[in-house]
């Protein structure tokens, strides 16, 4: 239960996350926030705050090579280092041969990358997503406020998620990482 909002615009990327924490019918609002920079790349996540301390705190994504397409990155490099870091942190799954982790969008050198429980990346041209139970509010609001300030648009699909999703509280955390912050080189974090 939740929402992240993604938005890019001109080569910055927005996140945005609510507070809410979830177990069955209880909500409580957690101060540890769903949206984060980790090194070069800004990170909003849902399915667990334990995967979400783990991408914040443990996640140590490799550099990329300036000759590497970054979606490639992605998939291979980007993505191997988060199954390392859930696995090693105790939170990624394994049943039947499948591993799976959690749902989480990340922000980097202007582009917004959508990674699924299944470790598949996506990246959609639209120039916005968001995920969690208020995903579809989100995404309306998005959809119909093309144009407005960036900030704006994130926060109102926020709070349009939150207006119709008993999962999704606020205070809500938007940040943004420009292009020029992202492509610092190398990334490491400890």
């Amino acid at each position: 239960m939740t929402c992240i909002v993604g938005l890019v615009d001109n080569g910055t990327v927005w996140l945005g996350g609510d507070s809410a924490g979830v177990a069955g019918l209880d909500i409580s609002l957690r101060s540890d926030p769903k949206v984060f920079r980790n090194g070069n790349f800004l990170i909003g996540f849902t399915s667990s705050f334990r995967m979400g301390q783990l991408l914040r705190f443990r996640l140590a994504p490799p550099p990329r090579r300036p000759d590497q397409d970054l979606f490639r990155y992605m998939v291979c490099d980007f993505v191997e280092a988060v199954r390392v870091c859930l696995k090693d942190g105790g939170f990624a799954h394994r049943s039947n041969d499948v591993e799976t982790g959690g749902f989480f969008l990340v922000g980097t050198e202007g582009r917004l990358f959508s990674i699924q429980d299944d470790y598949q990346v996506s990246e959609f041209n639209r120039g916005y997503h968001a995920i969690g139970c208020g995903a579809a509010y989100a995404m309306g609001s998005l959809y119909t406020t093309k144009g407005e300030d960036p900030e704006g648009r994130v926060r109102k699909a926020l709070e349009t998620a939150e207006h119709f999703s008993g999962g999704v509280r606020a205070p809500f955390r938007i940040e943004s990482l420009s292009m020029a912050d992202s492509q610092a080189r190398p990334v490491l974090v400890a």
